[in-house]
């Protein structure tokens, strides 16, 4: 497939990718097989180091690199994991282009991470997160609107983006409401240089999810129902309803937090998570963000409740991240035909615009 030119932006050279496409770190989903696949396909993938076993990264970085010819790729962590040391250690180890993260590195984290050659790229929903996180030293950013899927901002993806483009002088990736060729002309007249897509590869033959799972997401033809909730851990996230985000609708305060808290433990224990890390953790998340405790308790409940409906194919008793597009895709393509789709439609879209330019000129 010949592309056009104009579609290659500074951002592939960055990235090392053939198109500015990037597939995005969504937890349990994001593993080396949807990873390599995205990357096989000419786009950039992020491994989703926050819920990959700390004794199981190592191998998932060595298998995506089988997998592409040592291709570049991403990955992704939170500062408040356990092994977020570990995942630093290992970026720079075994040299991976980027990495993706939200609030948490400080300066010297991501000044190590430079030094390294690494591109750091956190993704952000709001103009002032983009401003901090380039004043801690992001050299690219993924900005999401509200119309994308988990944790989410309120402003619109067509308000946000050209808003951040405007403010910043490092390359913006748009996110929240793409999934085709349309979308990525579209941000690039916004001034992104790229697209960053969750839903879009998570509804892929490629994304590992369980077919009942997937089942799901395919039957949500309703974009105005993949909604948002606050009762997952108290923060925005964006979601396909279903049994038990209903239950917790009707639950009372202290059944949610006792849900949360049994939640927690369950994490704490799958991640080797020590009391007093845990403790730090609370009490981080307390200073920074002043609010009641059974939101900061109830920060585990996304990723155990996300590992019900994406690994263990138990949707009715976990929740499904989702942006809005899910309501758009009627079929589960491989990466390749996804990426290929998506060029073949940015091109024709970009020639048929320059046809009618040429058109009213004349």
């Amino acid at each position: 497939m010949s592309t056009s030119p104009a579609l290659r932006t500074p951002l592939c050279d960055l990235l090392g990718c053939k198109y500015p496409i990037i597939q995005t770190a969504m937890g349990w989903v994001a593993g080396s097989s949807l990873v390599a696949a995205t990357t096989n396909a000419g786009g950039f993938g992020f491994l989703a180091g926050a819920t990959i076993a700390a004794d199981e990264v190592e191998a998932e970085i060595i298998r995506v690199k089988e997998l592409t010819g040592d291709q570049p790729f991403g990955l992704n962590f939170h500062m408040f994991q356990p092994n977020a040391h570990q995942l630093l250690d290992l970026a720079i180890e075994y040299k991976l282009r980027a990495v993706s993260y939200g609030r948490g590195p400080d300066k010297k984290v991501i000044g190590r991470l430079r030094d390294a050659g690494i591109v750091c790229m956190p993704t952000v929903g709001a103009l002032k997160h983009a401003q901090k996180a380039i004043e801690m030293g992001a050299n690219a950013i993924t900005v999401q609107g509200g119309e994308g899927g988990g944790h989410t901002g309120s402003v619109p993806s067509t308000v946000l983006i050209p808003q951040v483009v405007d403010a910043v002088k490092v390359p913006v990736v748009a996110a929240g409401g793409f999934y085709d060729g349309r979308g990525l002309l579209a941000a690039m007249a916004y001034g992104a240089q790229g697209i960053a897509m969750g839903t879009r590869f998570l509804m892929t033959s490629d994304s590992g999810v369980p077919e009942v799972t997937l089942k799901r997401y395919l039957d949500a033809r309703d974009a105005e129902k993949i909604q948002i909730s606050y009762l997952v851990d108290g923060m925005p996230q964006r979601m396909i309803p279903n049994e038990y985000l209903s239950m917790l609708e009707k639950a009372s305060p202290f059944k949610r937090l006792r849900i949360a808290v049994g939640l927690a433990m369950a994490w704490k224990a799958q991640t080797g998570m020590t009391f007093q890390h845990a403790l730090n953790v609370l009490w981080k998340g307390l200073r920074e963000d002043p609010g009641s405790a059974a939101q900061t308790v109830m920060a585990a409940n996304a990723p155990m409740l996300l590992q019900r409906a994406m690994t263990d194919g138990l949707p009715a008793e976990g929740v499904m991240s989702s942006g809005q597009v899910a309501a758009l895709i009627n079929r589960l393509d491989s990466c390749e035909t996804v990426i290929a789709g998506i060029m073949a439609q940015a091109c024709e879209r970009q020639a048929a615009l320059n046809k009618f330019n040429l058109a009213v000129g004349t």
